[in-house]
Parts: structure tokens; sequence; C-alpha cells
């Protein structure tokens, strides 16, 4: 069994972790889950994340390419890795490549003229990138569907800040193998290692409000209690608890306080939440990257999940309606 150690770091700083939500269009019930996961991001092409600087002789720019666009062939061949990409570019021999991108979804074609870097090879001013992997955590499981969602907060580029678009993902086990304190200032984090030998679920959207799909192998969610899915109204301020796994595949339950509301808000600002559990505040001072997704509990419903921390305060954070996941995974 092959493991990678990885802090979750794909987002902007004030973005932590990954959660998965399960979805069903209207479901009643859903089991809380709570446990990180190993998260894998295929584009089935390469993702432009920058252009080089030189603006006037830049190529890809030249030939109206930009920062997430993906693309997924050229010349008629297929590009799968960035390794194909580059092997392209460099066998042209200075001659006009067709590229075809695809952007918001839409396939578009281009005729771009590589350039001579200094060192002598051909070039399209442009870095690139084709996958992406990390920690998040596992929201829902839906027993009647075997649906799941995830993190509350869909999978960004780190420098384009774009949801990365996918032709096909993952979630492998995972457990939590530390904890980076967080404090003003400093987001804490939590560090994963994940089995890349063994996937359990495939990853069929990635939007704003989280990554869902379907589970194949559910054993681990067998005989685990479900509970009652909240509408946005039932919600009130005051107690509530959130589920997360801090240490290695132990799930604990930690007390928190719902302190305001947003029914008007953005898709992944619901509610300003603020940890009290002490034991929480002393493992990871308050809520850290990797727990987005964590499920929220009050008055024995599932009521939205974990998505931000706000960097100058790490005992305050930023969550999701329930409602608002499900919508998106319909």
């Amino acid at each position: 069994m092959q493991k990678i150690k990885n802090s979750f770091n794909f987002f902007a700083v004030i973005i932590i972790c990954f959660s998965l939500i399960i979805t069903a269009a209207a479901t009643d019930s859903l089991v809380p889950l709570g446990h990180t996961t190993g998260i894998k991001l295929d584009a089935g092409g390469a993702i432009v994340i920058g252009m080089s600087e030189d603006v006037d002789s830049n190529p890809c720019r030249s030939a109206g390419i930009s920062e997430g666009d993906v693309i997924k062939s050229i010349n008629g061949k297929r590009v799968y890795s960035n390794s194909d990409l580059k092997n392209a570019v460099l066998g042209c021999e200075g001659n006009p490549l067709k590229i075809e991108y695809v952007r918001n979804g839409k396939t578009e074609t281009a005729e771009v003229t590589p350039t001579k870097n200094e060192s002598g090879e051909f070039v399209l001013g442009i870095w690139i990138r084709d996958s992406i992997a990390g920690i998040g955590t596992l929201t829902y499981y839906d027993p009647e569907t075997r649906k799941y969602g995830a993190l509350g907060h869909g999978v960004s580029d780190s420098d384009t800040n774009l949801l990365i678009p996918i032709e096909r993902g993952s979630l492998m086990n995972s457990t939590v193998a530390g904890v980076k304190r967080g404090s003003p200032g400093n987001p804490g984090e939590l560090i994963g290692e994940y089995d890349l030998s063994h996937d359990f679920a495939d990853i069929k959207k990635n939007t704003e409000s989280g990554i869902f799909g379907t589970v194949s192998d559910f054993s681990a969610f067998e005989n685990m209690k479900t509970y009652p899915v909240a509408k946005r109204e039932e919600i009130h301020r005051g107690k509530a608890t959130i589920l997360s796994n801090l240490e290695g595949d132990k799930i604990e339950e930690y007390q928190i306080e719902i302190t305001s509301i947003y029914f008007d808000g953005e898709k992944t600002k619901n509610m300003l939440i603020r940890a009290t559990d002490p034991r929480l505040i002393e493992k990871t001072g308050g809520i850290v990257r990797g727990m987005s997704g964590s499920p929220i509990l009050q008055d024995g419903k599932i009521v939205g999940a974990v998505t931000h921390v706000l960097v100058n305060d790490p005992k305050k954070g930023y969550a999701i309606f329930i409602e608002n996941m499900l919508s998106e995974a319909a």
C-alpha cells in the first residue's frame, strides 16, 4: 500500500479543507460523516494556470487562450497530461499548432505558433497543470442512493482561484497524521495520509457548494446512524456540534455555536460559527484547513457543513446550509 503525506493546501488561505457531502434530490435523512478523505481530480487535459509576462510575444494569449482553459488536443491528438503537451510543442519545429480547448464547458479551437525561449526550445508561453490531489472531509452519505457530497465549497486552482474542471476524479482512504494548530493571522491545517492504492468513490461534480459523486465501496458506512435534514428556516442561533476527524481514524463530536445566519448570503457562507469546545480549541486553535465539510448538527438534524476559517480569528468560521449542498448535488 502506497501512502502519501500531504498537507491540505489547495485554496486561498481563508478557505479550509475539503468536506464531502452526499446528495439526493429530495433526501429526508443522511448519514453525517466528518471523516477525512484523499481527493484526486483529473481535468482530462492541461489546465492553463498562468501566462508568461511577455504580453507582446505570448503566442497563446495572442490566439485568445486564457487562464482556466483546458487544452484537450493538439493537431487532433489528445492531450491527457502536461508531458503530452510538452512533447507536442517540442516536436512542432516551430510550425503552427491547432489547439482544441474547453472554456466554461464549450469547446473552442485556436491556431498557435510557438516561439523559442532563451534555451532555444519552442514554447507556448503558458503554465499548465493536469491534476490535483489533497485531503478533505466527508460530510454525509445517503444509504438509499449511495451518493455523497464533500467540502461545502469547490476545489479551486491555487493560482487562478477558478474551479478545477474535471473529467474524472476519485476519493481515497485517509487518516490524520497531525494537526498544525491555527493562530490569529496563521490558519492551521490537518496533515493527512492517503492511500493511492484504493479508491472508494468517484467524483462526478466539482461545484461552488462542494464535490459530489457515488460511493463504490460503502462497507465503512454500513450501520451508521442517519439524521433528518434540516430546512434553512429550522436553523437558529445557539448551540450546535460538528463531527471532525482530527486524529488517525477517530471521528469526534465537538461543541460550537452558530452566532449569525445569512439567508441571502453567499452560497458557501450561510452561517457564522464559533468553536467553543475546549478539546477542539486545544487541538486545533478552532477551525483549520482540512475541516471543510465537517457536518454540523443542531437539534438532532444535519444543518450544514464547515467551509471557511476567519484568518484573524481561527475560533470563527463560515458554514453552508445543507440545503444548498443538496441543491447543487442534484
